[in-house]
């Protein structure tokens, strides 16, 4: 984008014109608008109070009272898709992101990566003089890039972002998260017991990008992304929050749908004889795939009348503890809105605020107070769950609500996230812009996706998007601006069609008619061409109760070769339904080669567990080279995984221990017998030899500690069959950074290693690897 050199050189100075124009940094129009871009995490279309919902959001009503609300603004039913389309103005699958990242299949409309032909808009603002920032969730590059020895070529710095904070994968423990800071993890700034939860650190840092550059330059615009991992799962919020909810939710889901609803006739968010579908409205309970294959039970949500009283309790309490999730990231909403407001930046600044999709029916049938038990193939028992009620949202959990929580934040629509129902796709989205909104707290019908978010903003800031970025030429949008509509909301919707496509299920919406699939997602029942469509008049049936198929079978012909058309000019297949263990064990690069012996280092970053050495199911030896002076030397050897599943290696008392947290259920504790040694060139160790497995998969064994060759502790343990974590919680040594794997280290967190030097960790696996890819692809389901 620099202009050409239009000086005149001669030899001598004196003879010569200089021209600055090539070489001055980029300087936006006078006047130009702030943008803050608010993107939710699997808040549904009516949890917030101003969309009907039950949970109260006074910020975000502040928002909302200062712009528009639209009431058919849809994504494409999962995260990382959605998010491609809310930064680029391309179609998922143009991007390259046909599910979520951690899913890639090595097909162009599904490689995790998004081409650089699509710019971002970062990308475009930061060379026409915006600052541009990111706190939060980021989850658009390849699990094998989320680490530090990768390219940054798909992290925020590598497309157009000059500050990032937050974390690069689908989640994170809200009290512990998986932080990077612009381009290199660190640890969180204190402690939970501290005050410490993300969100408050997120907006923390958005203030500071802001003001650190408003400081230097008071006049440059800056463009936020501001993505908390709010609501997605786990619901981590202090008990104070949840509190706030106490009672309001005993009713149970179908009753707050019906409640919720009323509201929306009320306040004209969908029309006036909008009905509700059933719980199940696929029959999910009976219905079987072209094999025979059963409905996913996943999916499948239990009416409240079947619930027992103890069910009842506990489901509530889910529900108040995502409600108070929701109301705390309120909150934090409302610090930055004062912000702008108090430095006199909220008139000139354009706030965007939406969800990345639907409700979340990740928490399945029962929903959890733990995600990695499902993740390594325990169920959930009610009465263990019960015990851990009043502990929901905080550290010891990590917690999801049921199914049926989701249809009720989906309100009046059917299905949730990962669905190409409206209950997956139709979302919040709020545009305000004080300076310039007419109609404030007005309502907008006009149809819209979450690809017309970047048209839109460039045409509030008036800028035209560049034909190359990067020295790459850039291919066409194919959202459109929404701008129209803030003025006037009886124009048509200037949007007349729209595609879907995720996880095998379809649809196609056009000019008000819209064609669904009800193939069930991550079903494996294939057979694209024996689908059943349905049909839906959208403008009347929001709801998508009233199939119209049977009455309209041409107008149901043409929207299916509608669909077909459209997914051919958006790089749309294959299609993929594959169940999650299929996809999970998709041949993918890998950053390095798995190997029989791993080293690690002190002062070292944390290695994520995908790049990790893998001890599931399999002997191993845990091996510290170590200095000791003196006796009294204490803090973590090794440590991998967290309270929720892990395992370390410690001194404490002058003893060496070995702790294996089996998925948060108990600890197993070798404890050694004699003091360790001290002198040079040391080896302590722990050394686990398999000799069974109960059940399959959960290998039992003998954990032996050593001074050297001398055996000095030994006891029977289980280990973990799946992933320790489901995102964050890597490998340390020299300390265990986040949560610790136990209660039991000495010292404070993160428990460093002191009164000696750990020269290496060394740990073997020379042994027959295994991975269990039925629970690899449980946790990768649950972390969607």
């Amino acid at each position: 984008m620099s202009e050409p050199f239009k000086g005149t050189i001669n030899v001598d100075i004196r003879d010569s014109e200089p021209d600055w124009a090539p070489f001055e940094p980029p300087k936006a129009p006078d006047g130009a608008p702030n943008v803050v871009y608010i993107v939710l995490d699997d808040v549904g279309f009516s949890a917030m109070n101003c969309y009907g919902g039950p949970i109260q959001t006074p910020n975000i009503e502040r928002i909302a009272a200062d712009g528009v609300r639209y009431t058919q603004w849809h994504t494409t039913a999962l995260c990382s898709p959605t998010r491609s389309c809310l930064l680029t103005g391309r179609n998922h699958t143009r991007n390259s992101m046909a599910c979520i990242t951690e899913a890639a299949i090595g097909f162009p409309n599904a490689s995790g990566t998004i081409p650089p032909e699509n710019g971002m808009v970062s990308e475009i603002l930061g060379e026409l003089g915006w600052n541009t920032y990111i706190v939060g969730k980021w989850h658009l590059c390849p699990t094998v890039e989320m680490n530090i020895a990768s390219t940054r070529r798909n992290w925020p710095s590598g497309r157009g972002f000059e500050r990032f904070y937050g974390f690069l994968g689908a989640e994170t423990n809200q009290w512990y998260p998986d932080l990077v800071y612009d381009n290199h993890p660190v640890d969180q700034p204190k402690l939970p017991k501290d005050g410490y939860h993300l969100t408050d650190d997120l907006t923390d840092k958005a203030i500071e990008f802001v003001q650190d550059a408003k400081t230097v330059a008071p006049d440059k615009p800056f463009f936020l992304y501001y993505a908390p991992g709010a609501c997605h799962a786990p619901h981590h919020v202090s008990k104070e929050w949840a509190d706030k909810f106490k009672g309001q939710f005993n009713m149970g889901y179908e009753a707050i749908r019906e409640q919720t609803l009323a509201r929306q006739k009320q306040l004209g968010i969908v029309p006036a004889d909008t009905e509700l579908p059933p719980v199940n409205p696929l029959g999910t309970e009976t219905r079987k795939g072209p094999d025979g294959q059963p409905f996913p039970p996943l999916d499948v949500t239990r009416p409240w009348d079947s619930l027992n009283a103890d069910e009842k309790r506990l489901f509530a309490r889910m529900a108040e503890v995502y409600a108070g999730f929701l109301a705390h990231t309120d909150h934090h909403i409302g610090r930055l809105l004062d912000y702008l407001e108090e430095s006199g930046q909220r008139e000139n600044t354009l706030v965007i605020l939406v969800s990345d999709n639907g409700a979340s029916g990740e928490g399945g049938p029962d929903g959890s107070v733990n995600e990695m038990l499902f993740a390594n193939g325990i169920p959930d028992n009610i009465q263990s769950n019960l015990a851990m009620i009043d502990e929901l949202g905080g550290t010891k959990t990590y917690n999801h609500y049921p199914n049926g929580w989701a249809m009720a934040f989906n309100t009046p629509f059917k299905m949730w996230k990962r669905y190409e129902f409206n209950g997956g796709t139709a979302d919040p989205c709020i545009i305000s812009w004080p300076s310039a909104t007419t109609g404030k707290g007005e309502i907008r019908h006009q149809y819209h996706h979450a690809i017309d978010i970047v048209p839109t903003i460039l045409d509030v800031l008036g800028v035209t998007p560049p034909a190359t970025i990067k020295g790459h030429v850039q291919s066409r949008f194919d959202g459109v601006s929404m701008r129209y509509s803030v003025a006037d909301p009886s124009a048509p919707s200037a949007r007349k069609t729209q595609f879907y496509s995720m996880l095998g299920s379809r649809g196609i919406w056009h000019e008000g008619w819209k064609a669904v699939t009800t193939h069930p997602t991550l079903s494996g029942w294939s057979h694209f061409n024996d689908d059943t469509w349905e049909l839906y008049d959208t403008d009347t049936d929001r709801a998508e109760v009233h199939d119209l198929a049977a009455q309209q079978p041409e107008k149901l012909r043409e929207l299916v070769n509608l669909w077909f058309a459209e997914a051919g000019q958006n790089d749309a297949f294959p299609l993929d339904d594959r169940s999650a263990l299929e996809i999970v064990t998709t041949a993918r690069p890998q950053l390095a080669s798995a190997r029989d012996r791993y080293a690690y280092f002190p002062d070292a970053a944390e290695v994520p567990e995908a790049q990790a050495v893998n001890v599931r199911n399999r002997s191993f030896t845990i091996g510290a080279l170590v200095d000791i002076p003196a006796p009294g030397a204490q803090g973590v050897l090794f440590a991998h995984g967290s309270r929720f599943g892990g395992h370390a290696l410690y001194i404490k008392d002058n003893r060496l221990h070995y702790v294996n947290n089996f998925v948060g259920m108990f600890e197993q504790k070798i404890d050694g017998t004699q003091d360790v040694p001290t002198g040079q060139n040391l080896i302590l160790s722990a050394s686990f030899d398999k000799d069974g497995e109960d059940p399959p998969h959960v290998s039992t064994g003998i954990l032996s500690l050593y001074h050297g060759d001398k055996k000095v502790g030994e006891g029977r343990i289980r280990t973990q069959p799946g992933m320790f974590s489901l995102a964050g919680e890597g490998l340390c040594v020299g300390r265990d950074s986040g949560e610790a794997v136990t209660p039991d280290y000495p010292g404070e967190s993160p428990h460093t290693f002191t009164g000696g030097t750990i020269k290496r960790v060394a740990v073997d696996v020379s042994g027959d690897p295994y991975v269990d890819m039925e629970r690899e692809a449980q946790a990768m389901l649950a972390r969607e």
